[in-house]
């Protein structure tokens, strides 16, 4: 039997709809298909990331920049090792 993926999108859409709604965790998880240790599993990974959420922009930027320095030091690198080898080929 093939196991079942599930988005990140579908996973939290369950469990927001076992956390908002009085529906036994039971019947949820027969609707879906999907065992109570499963929605446990995420919903207790839900409540300890769910801080992150609200990092997004901030982190998001942060990453762009690092991107960006990264691939500035980059080009010093390839620019240093090309300087390197034509001071090497002069010396010969």
């Amino acid at each position: 039997m093939r196991r079942r993926q599930w988005s990140s999108e579908e996973k939290f859409k369950i469990i927001l709809e076992g956390l908002e709604n009085p529906m036994d965790i039971k019947d949820l998880c027969k609707k879906h298909r999907i065992s109570q240790t499963q929605y446990y599993k995420w919903r207790d990974r839900f409540l300890k990331f769910g801080h992150k959420a609200f990092e997004c922009p901030k982190t998001i930027m942060e990453e762009k920049r690092l991107r960006e320095d990264n691939k500035k030091l980059k080009q010093i690198l390839v620019e240093m090792i090309d300087e390197l080898k034509r001071i090497n080929l002069d010396l010969k």
